[in-house]
């Protein structure tokens, strides 16, 4: 296991250093996991990883995070691979469309391939993203801006502020309310779990971030 390299901070506050590195490494994990989840059905590999998933209820509060992923886990233990499969195809597939959309231009313009998909794709080629023809969805999946953001937040070559402009950009303006949706939806069942997950982490990562909404 790779062990937090130390930081000189002009008060000499190590521990305070040492702290973010693993809040950022909580975070990118946090980010990757809900990409996983959204961008396919789960396979028992992702399913057993989260029934092992660390139990925050020792600590004096586990925060409202922590029982998210808590709840995560039972939804996890509970899962059944084939029932998954349905639930996965009527949420977000359908015949035509699922139950919830997962493109952003979709909430931010009631359109899909709008102009926020192409204000996406700019920032991404000023990050050094390059397009992946093997990748069928449009960039702004919420399982591929999940996986951008876990991506910026890992890099040693993207600066802070980088990463604060794509989630302000990107992930702020929707991704709450989908995550939102997707707790509420219809047809979720396991996913109501992934829902409650998203919708408390972006909410988190407003505060982190010291973003507002408006």
């Amino acid at each position: 296991m790779e062990t937090v390299q130390p930081l000189t901070t002009e008060n000499g506050n190590l521990e305070t250093a040492a702290l973010i590195a693993q809040e950022d490494q909580a975070r990118a994990a946090t980010y990757a996991v809900l990409a996983s989840l959204l961008s396919d059905i789960p396979d028992r590999d992702l399913l057993d990883y989260l029934c092992h998933i660390d139990d925050p209820a020792d600590a004096d509060s586990p925060g409202d995070v922590g029982e998210a992923w808590l709840a995560l886990r039972r939804a996890a233990e509970e899962a059944d691979t084939a029932r998954l499969d349905d639930e996965f195809h009527a949420l977000f597939i359908g015949l035509g469309r699922g139950e919830i959309v997962p493109y952003g231009s979709w909430h931010l313009t009631g359109f899909l391939m709008e102009k926020p998909l192409s204000e996406l794709r700019d920032d991404l080629r000023s990050l050094g993203f390059e397009a992946n023809g093997d990748h069928k969805e449009p960039e702004d999946h919420i399982a591929a801006i999940c996986e951008t953001m876990s991506i910026l937040i890992e890099s040693d070559d993207v600066e802070g502020f980088r990463q604060r402009r794509f989630f302000l950009r990107h992930l702020l303006p929707w991704g709450e309310k989908f995550f939102h949706e997707l707790k509420s939806a219809r047809n979720a069942d396991f996913y109501r779990a992934v829902g409650l997950l998203g919708e408390r982490f972006m909410q988190l990562e407003s505060q982190y971030l010291n973003v507002q909404q408006h």
